[in-house]
């Protein structure tokens, strides 16, 4: 099974901010997620992250001392001038226009296109081994939502329409002929969830961004 795991919470995604590059640590809630992540996920053969702090910290808990990998291709999208910013920054006629074209690059970022590129490349490279043992992955909401794209077999443009909380899992099988999404946005302990803050604001602001 291949189940990537969005990471626990940092003091600026609870904030709201747009983060990609950026590097902040877990917040103590974020803390306390990688640990019951630890507690609820079955102990897998490999850990798999992407470089950044939040993502390898909440692996390393995972992992319970065993080796992590990091692997580039999990990373976040890089979000250039927007780093650090809330989505407002970028206006409604410019997330139109993101939402609209994968090949979109947001000043000194990436694209939807880009991100989903990579991760389909990483993806493929853990399907034999997801076919034969647990491999779990640490990554964030942009990489996450590209992977399900990848087990739906649809295109990026699909990103749009996911929603990845944090410590937020999701289980894709590996080994039949096609790859088949088992769980999406889950808790470990208690199953999918959408958080009411969310739904409250789905048709009142901006359209949200694709990750963070």
């Amino acid at each position: 099974m291949l189940i990537v795991v969005r990471h626990g919470a940092t003091e600026a995604n609870a904030r709201g901010l747009l983060l990609g590059r950026s590097d902040p640590p877990l917040s103590t809630t974020g803390r306390a997620q990688a640990v019951a992540l630890a507690t609820l996920l079955p102990r897998a053969a490999r850990v798999v992250t992407s470089p950044l702090a939040r993502a390898r910290q909440t692996a390393e808990v995972i992992a319970r001392g065993a080796p992590v990998e990091v692997d580039q291709r999990w990373i976040e999208m890089d979000y250039g001038d927007l780093d650090g910013c809330a989505p407002g920054a970028l206006g409604e006629t410019g997330w139109q226009e993101w939402r609209a074209d994968p090949a979109f690059v947001p000043a000194g970022g990436e694209s939807v296109g880009c991100v989903g590129d990579r991760v389909r490349d990483a993806c493929r490279d853990l399907a034999d081994a997801a076919a034969e043992e647990d491999v779990v992955v640490v990554s964030h909401v942009s990489p996450i939502k590209a992977a399900v794209a990848w087990a739906l077999g649809v295109g990026d443009e699909a990103t749009w329409r996911m929603f990845v909380a944090d410590a937020a899992v999701c289980r894709i099988d590996t080994g039949g002929a096609v790859p088949l999404l088992l769980g999406f946005n889950a808790d470990p302990a208690t199953g999918p969830r959408v958080p009411a803050s969310y739904l409250a604001r789905a048709y009142t602001s901006p359209e949200r961004p694709s990750g963070r």
